[in-house]
């Protein structure tokens, strides 16, 4: 995978050098080396893996290696409050991002809302525990005690989160989070110049390489077709389905992928609640029915 050249400063990020004293020879700023090292140091994460299948999951490794941090995993938003895993380092990265989306909340939701960096550093107690009570307490089940969530896109737009963690508290120190925003880039920029194939006039090697990607929108499509099948059974709008699915999947452990899996195949059943009220609430659902 060919990871970006070097970028230009850009307005949300600190101008400094990681270190004070660290100056090249012709007098240039440690900024762009050190987004050089970060893309070289994902470039050869790439370049280990012989399945293109791993090639999301070495980036999300990579990330681990250059940052203090416990895990990391990326989260791509396919609109309509769907979001699907796109890659992480390890099981409770993965297993952080399904909650976040199983839930509807956490520091990853509030990062796409508001296109700019959620830093939680304390999820134990304190303000972080109170604006996410939910996804905090199940959080710090999984032995996570700090969330940083940074979006992923261009000119604004966000089209998923870098979400980054920690078993223990406390936040990222200010060389960090400059490195942090240097991986953030090079992130998105492999994943907005990966696209899968569409027309058939790809070479095969290049429809290996994006067929994660492809894979991560086959998800996507199902949870679409099951929030569809959802509105229908309980004639309700897209978001009060994927609210209910979302639901189903909190109470049984489960994540929404696994639930729509179920709806699409006829397992599982949604039915209105009693009175005849859609309102998107927690309760009423039906259990497995064929």
């Amino acid at each position: 995978m060919t990871m970006p050249p070097d970028q230009p400063d850009q307005p949300d990020q600190p101008d400094q050098p990681d270190q004070p004293d660290e100056r090249a020879g012709d007098g240039a700023s440690a900024e762009p080396r050190g987004r050089l090292r970060v893309s070289e140091a994902l470039a050869a994460a790439t370049r280990e893996v012989t399945d293109p299948l791993r090639v999301p999951d070495a980036l999300c490794a990579a990330c681990v290696r250059l940052l203090p941090v416990s895990g990391a995993s990326v989260s791509i938003s396919g609109g309509r409050g769907i979001q699907m895993t796109w890659c992480a380092s390890d099981r409770v990265a993965a297993r952080l991002a399904e909650l976040q989306y199983t839930t509807g909340d956490g520091p990853c939701h509030s990062a796409l809302e508001q296109g700019a960096p959620v830093l939680a550093p304390d999820l134990t107690a304190g303000r972080d525990a109170r604006r996410w009570p939910i996804f905090a307490h199940e959080a710090v089940g999984l032995g996570v005690s700090a969330v940083f969530s940074l979006p992923l896109g261009v000119s604004g737009a966000a089209v998923g989160t870098l979400d980054l963690y920690c078993d223990r508290v406390g936040g990222l120190s200010e060389p960090d989070l400059r490195t942090a925003l240097w991986v953030r880039d090079a992130i998105t920029y492999a994943l907005m110049s990966t696209q899968p194939a569409h027309d058939g006039s790809e070479e095969a090697t290049e429809e290996e390489v994006a067929s994660w990607l492809a894979a991560s929108e086959a998800d996507h499509t199902e949870v679409y077709q099951a929030v569809g099948m959802v509105m229908v059974q309980l004639d309700v709008d897209p978001e009060q389905a994927l609210d209910r699915m979302r639901a189903r999947a909190f109470v049984e452990g489960r994540t929404v992928s696994q639930v729509a899996r179920q709806v699409l195949a006829r397992k599982l059943r949604f039915e209105p609640e009693p009175g005849g009220h859609h309102d998107g609430g927690h309760h009423g659902d039906v259990g497995d029915r064929s």
